[in-house]
């Protein structure tokens, strides 16, 4: 059934919003998938915390002429398109990678990846973005390397401390005998 222009005027504006929203997408060719393969992977991104959502390109293309800074995409959205949006980069490349492998697949296909302004088009993007460390494991090795230092003044100041009872007791001792 085709939507009216109130309901297409919506659709746009729901599309725009999350295009406005996330400085990450993931822009998808999903063609040959079977019905099944599709909601697995739908599901895979919601435990990831990914949105993934099948656009109309017509009018996603729209939506993208009412932002600023990402008409880049609009040569992307062609064919069949899927968008992942997200926060983290890496999390929707590695549920496209997991998902490729264990189903042994070749679609999804990456169509193209928006990471805060930058585009990645190249075929091995998906693997170079897959790697990528997440903001909570980049925070975690920041937090290791501020307390790596102190944690090597201590024992540092706890060596030669060490050392230096161990000599004097050393020494008691042949005062001792």
């Amino acid at each position: 059934m085709s939507k009216n222009r109130a309901q297409k005027e919506e659709i746009i504006e729901q599309i725009g919003d999350k295009l406005s929203e996330y400085s990450i997408l993931y822009l998808t060719n999903f063609e040959g998938l079977t019905v099944a393969q599709s909601n697995e992977l739908r599901g895979r991104f919601r435990e990831a915390g990914v949105d993934y959502q099948v656009t109309k390109n017509t009018l996603a293309r729209l939506a993208l002429d009412r932002i600023e800074g990402k008409d880049a995409l609009e040569e992307f959205f062609a064919g069949p398109t899927a968008v992942a949006f997200s926060e983290d980069p890496a999390k929707p490349a590695r549920v496209i990678q997991d998902f490729l492998d264990e189903e042994d697949l070749e679609r999804p296909e990456l169509k193209v990846a928006w990471i805060e302004g930058e585009l990645y088009d190249d075929p091995e993007a998906l693997d170079t973005l897959a790697d990528l460390k997440s903001r909570e494991e980049l925070i975690g090795e920041i937090v290791g390397l501020l307390l790596a230092p102190a944690q090597n003044v201590v024992g540092g100041l706890q060596g030669p401390g060490q050392t230096l009872a161990g000599i004097l007791e050393t020494l008691s001792e042949d005062d001792d005998e």
